[in-house]
């Protein structure tokens, strides 16, 4: 078994359930990239991860925290990945392909449509997206910051008016 193979047979996916989880989450978000570039205080960072009507997943292995996910299931986008997050001791590891496709089951339940942004310096996160089946549907310039767009990704199984997402 490879290395990232021994990592993701380690790992766990959960709902985050603890402050001092959404505080470490925060404290990661605020110091990391893309996040930095864009401006992301703790503060900011805690808000997210506590806001009620998102979902907030927590991805272990033995070290402790590895990465979340925030998705939204409300609004016009429902199905919305607001947040992919991979430590940076974890990233290039496969971690980020696995969180998004469990966030494509959670979403796939109930919406044929996935939506994410991820920002036009974000160059790997972009190429992780593309390879997974993300097609660019917009582009919103200085969206976040300025000199910087937010590009809008969509992955589908089908119209919204189509038949009943079965998944």
């Amino acid at each position: 078994m490879g290395s990232s193979e021994a990592t993701r047979a380690r790992l766990s996916v959960t709902p985050l359930d603890s402050e001092p989880d959404a505080r470490e989450c925060a404290q990661l978000m605020a110091s990391s990239e893309p996040w930095i570039t864009l401006g992301r205080s703790f503060e900011t960072a805690l808000s997210l991860v506590r806001d009620p009507s998102r979902e907030v997943y927590l991805a272990r292995d033995e070290s402790g925290v590895a990465g979340f996910l925030i998705v939204c299931m409300t609004g016009a986008f429902v199905g919305y990945i607001q947040t992919v997050f991979i430590a940076p001791r974890c990233r290039s590891q496969g971690l980020g392909s696995r969180l998004v496709e469990f966030a494509e089951e959670r979403i796939l339940r109930v919406s044929p449509n996935i939506f994410m942004c991820v920002s036009s310096f974000n160059h790997g996160a972009r190429r992780l997206y593309e390879r997974l089946g993300y097609s660019v549907v917009g582009e919103l310039t200085d969206y976040l910051v300025q000199g910087h767009s937010e590009i809008l990704l969509r992955k589908t199984i089908g119209p919204i008016m189509g038949p009943a997402v079965t998944r």
